[in-house]
């Protein structure tokens, strides 16, 4: 069932979506080599909670930690650890918060450090993969429109579109109806119409487009092996434009804008 909300449903999806944002650049002030993802999640937590929120992930289908981190070749679900970054790395931060009965849930992949070219271009194509979804997720285009402009962008770049984790719909509930793939068919789909809001999140990897699981029943990494990338935005669907509820800027401002 799709649950469309309210503008003042969606305002506080927003300052959820925004709380996660600034915490994500928290998390960027942070990320270089010789920290570990625990150290991460730490901070992440301690700005979420100091913001008068609580995070969403942790304890959320028994996940047991603030963030997902996931390094290289983990495409998401990643468990923060003692695990060490090390210059050459790229690390997908996934958070969420829950703060006034709703949820907030944006992602980020950060270089480690200098990257090879190779890898930056992954992490630009996938983030503009995103963008080019966002373009579609307007009133009267459908779910097939979004996951169309993704895949198109990201294949014709020469990558792959992870098939069996998805964007979701957010709000009083983390997942909600519907499902958003990052593929699809024009015109295919549920349309989406004013009041719905989407968490739309390209996986894109290097490689194969196969994924496995770890035996911690969390993360997900490449079938091969190769990097992959993930970028997140929250968005309420509108007329003419999507209102986009959480922003990179923040972290942006901390990056310099690298990618």
């Amino acid at each position: 069932m799709l649950v469309y909300k309210t503008e003042e449903e969606i305002e506080l999806v927003r300052r959820n979506n925004q709380l996660v944002s600034k915490t994500l650049a928290e998390v960027a002030k942070l990320v270089k080599p010789g920290v570990t993802t625990l150290d991460l999640d730490r901070r992440a937590e301690e700005f979420i909670r100091d913001n008068g929120a609580i995070p969403g992930f942790l304890g959320y289908g028994g996940y047991p930690n603030t963030l997902c981190t996931s390094v290289n070749d983990e495409v998401v679900h990643g468990i923060p650890s003692k695990y060490v970054l090390k210059e050459g790395d790229i690390i997908s931060v996934d958070c969420g918060t829950y703060m006034d009965g709703f949820y907030g849930d944006t992602a980020y992949t950060f270089p480690v450090g200098e990257i090879s070219a190779e890898v930056m271009n992954l992490l630009k194509v996938t983030k503009e993969s995103l963008f080019k979804g966002i373009e579609n997720a307007i009133e009267g285009k459908r779910i097939g429109d979004i996951g169309y402009a993704v895949q198109f962008h990201a294949e014709k770049a020469g990558y792959s579109v992870v098939r069996e984790m998805v964007g979701h719909g957010l709000g009083a509930n983390m997942h909600e109806s519907p499902e958003v793939p990052n593929y699809g068919r024009r015109g295919r789909g549920v349309m989406v119409k004013k009041g719905l809001v989407l968490c739309i999140e390209p996986m894109i990897n290097m490689g194969s487009r196969h994924i496995k699981q770890d035996d911690d029943g969390w993360t997900i990494r490449t079938i091969d092996e190769k990097p992959s990338a993930h970028y997140e935005l929250a968005v309420a669907i509108n007329k003419g434009k999507a209102e986009i509820l959480s922003t990179f800027d923040y972290i942006e401002e901390v990056t310099k804008n690298k990618i």
